[in-house]
């Protein structure tokens, strides 16, 4: 895959479109209906990590932080239906508005910084924001908040079916990964991977370097926090864990497992990581263990990820 080619062929795309579809029905006629909760899971987290790959991957810039829009997002449904509010089309617009917001404003004062203080200075604001959730008692607190049930949606579809949740985060995730490739592929995309490539050329001949970085910021930050507001719905709860500097690790393990600066490389890096965990948990006590092995292995042999090894393969 070229640099600035982020496409992936319609027949391909439609392909796997179908075999997602497909997937639930599968796993109920093999009785294993519980993979589709794991699908669903692997979806959202997918979205999250995608976000993260726009910043990291496209703009360069190693967000330590991430993970604090995913957990904003995950307490602005949360809040909102402890006020009554549980209108998906409200509460999850919501979601993705405030944690944009947040990524403004943490943008606006990051992105003056670079290299190892911008991820320092990412790191304290999520863990600010951590903190700050877990003093607030109103809210449960170190404890978390449950929801009372998950966002109602529109049309008359329920949303405590579990297979009709799944639909609804593959629409959302396939909606999101068309727009992200249309953005990448823009002339702003463009800029954003050259900015990434030489920051001080792109400032030189004229192009707005703070705006473009600050946007690309703010648009992984809404897209984390929709990503937050699927998560609280699955889970039924939220917990200011969500914010805490490992989930931002494993956000960056997801994108680094698939392929920094691949479009898809989220996508992989979050159903390789989570599929990983569910298998190997399921052996033994300790799969933290054989699972480090695995990322070692991946990062000595697939320096950029699964997809730089199908790359590769590709072109002999």
């Amino acid at each position: 895959m070229a640099p600035l080619d982020q496409i992936l062929g319609r027949r391909t795309g439609a392909v796997l479109l179908a075999l997602a579809v497909a997937f639930p029905l599968g796993a109920d006629w093999l009785g294993q209906g519980f993979y589709v909760d794991l699908a669903a899971r692997i979806m959202i987290f997918a979205l999250a990590a995608s976000s993260l790959n726009l910043v990291m991957g496209f703009g360069g810039m190693v967000c330590f932080g991430h993970a604090a829009f995913l957990g904003i997002g995950a307490y602005t449904v949360a809040i909102l239906m402890d006020a009554g509010v549980d209108a998906a089309w409200i509460a999850w617009p919501a979601a993705t508005a405030v944690a944009a917001l947040a990524a403004w404003l943490i943008g606006v004062i990051s992105l003056r910084t670079r290299g190892v203080y911008f991820i320092m200075i990412t790191l304290a604001f999520a863990q600010m924001l951590y903190y700050v959730f877990v003093s607030l008692n109103a809210y449960g607190g170190d404890d978390g908040m449950p929801l009372a049930a998950r966002s109602a949606l529109p049309f008359g579809l329920d949303a405590s079916s579990d297979l009709t949740f799944y639909y609804v985060v593959l629409a959302i995730l396939a909606l999101a990964i068309w727009l992200m490739q249309r953005l990448v592929n823009a002339r702003f995309g463009r800029a954003l991977q050259a900015i990434r490539e030489n920051e001080t050329r792109m400032e030189a001949i004229g192009y707005p370097v703070f705006r473009i970085k600050l946007a690309a910021f703010v648009i992984a930050g809404g897209a984390a926090g929709l990503a937050g507001a699927l998560v609280a719905n699955q889970a039924g709860m939220v917990s200011p864990g969500l914010m805490y500097w490992t989930q931002s690790g494993s956000l960056m393990i997801m994108v680094i497992l698939g392929g920094v600066g691949y479009l898809y490389g989220g996508v992989v890096g979050a159903a390789l990581l989570l599929a990983a965990e569910e298998y190997l948990s399921g052996l033994t006590l300790y799969w933290q263990l054989p699972l480090g092995i695995l990322l070692l292995a991946a990062v000595l042999y697939a320096r950029n990820g699964a997809l730089s090894l199908a790359a590769r393969w590709r072109h002999g």
